[in-house]
């Protein structure tokens, strides 16, 4: 522990642009392999709901929106 207690000092001295990297590749490289069944149902997923905001069967909501209805949700818990 004494090792990574060392790297993560070390680390948090560098510039944000190169901590986000490396926080990136660290998470990166605790993905043990890919998991064909996951990806293929991803891909299912995805094309479903590209399909369903084509149709206008259901409507875009921008960032902002799903923002201010979160916060209004975690302000009445």
């Amino acid at each position: 522990m004494a090792v990574a207690n060392k790297v993560l000092e070390e680390a948090l001295t560098l510039p944000t642009q190169e901590r986000a990297r490396l926080a990136a590749e660290l998470i990166a490289s605790l993905d043990e392999g890919e998991d064909a069944d996951v990806e293929q149902a991803w891909a299912v997923e995805i094309q479903r709901r590209a399909e369903e905001l084509r149709s206008g069967k259901v409507e875009a909501v921008s960032w902002e929106e799903v923002r201010e209805r979160l916060l209004r949700r975690l302000a009445r818990s």
